[in-house]
């Protein structure tokens, strides 16, 4: 074979793009590991429970370049994607839909009303929730963790991590975290 055929079948390689997940009829991405309910806050909360899982609402709209940088860029990561699937029930919500939701305390609302309701304003927008919550509390205020926007590879593997270790119940504030594990070689 010629170099330049070789090269030229190299660069064509290189040009393949990653397949994010496939779309939904609403715009967004649809990976295999999230989970379809009835968006009944205590529902999931308690299923997630019974799967020793921790529940995170990521809330992503149609057309969001971010919302798709992470589909194509981060959660693709095999680490990530391990980490998601090992540990996390994941109930995505559409910042401007129309599915109705229950909150925590009952309220039922549609996804557009409850992301305002929950002070929601940006996609990818993701909120961890604690393993109980209180009663008459909605899910804003139980979120142990609200991460407005798309990170890179790094930032999402140890949010990911530090939720998962309870970092949010310690001293050190998730920015220290980060710097932390990312300086360490071994992470």
């Amino acid at each position: 074979m010629k170099l330049t055929t070789l090269l030229a079948a190299g660069f064509a390689a290189l040009a393949v793009p990653v397949l994010a997940s496939p779309m939904g009829d609403d715009g967004l991405h649809k990976p295999d590991w999230l989970r379809e309910t009835f968006r009944d806050m205590r529902e999931d909360l308690g299923e997630a429970e019974a799967e020793n899982r921790r529940m995170l609402v990521i809330w992503e709209q149609r057309g969001c370049i971010y919302c798709t940088k992470m589909h194509e860029e981060v959660f693709p990561d095999p680490e990530i994607e391990a980490l998601i699937r090992k540990n996390y029930f994941v109930v995505q919500m559409n910042l401007f839909g129309d599915v109705e939701v229950t909150d925590f305390d009952g309220t039922v609302l549609p996804e557009k009303e409850m992301a305002a309701r929950w002070g929601v304003m940006f996609t990818p927008t993701l909120m961890f929730m604690p393993e109980t919550v209180p009663e008459g509390g909605t899910a804003a205020q139980a979120a142990v963790a609200t991460m407005p926007g798309a990170f890179g590879k790094g930032t999402t593997r140890a949010l990911l991590q530090w939720v998962l270790d309870r970092g949010y119940e310690g001293d050190e504030h998730f920015q220290k975290y980060v710097a932390r594990t990312m300086a360490d070689p071994s992470n």
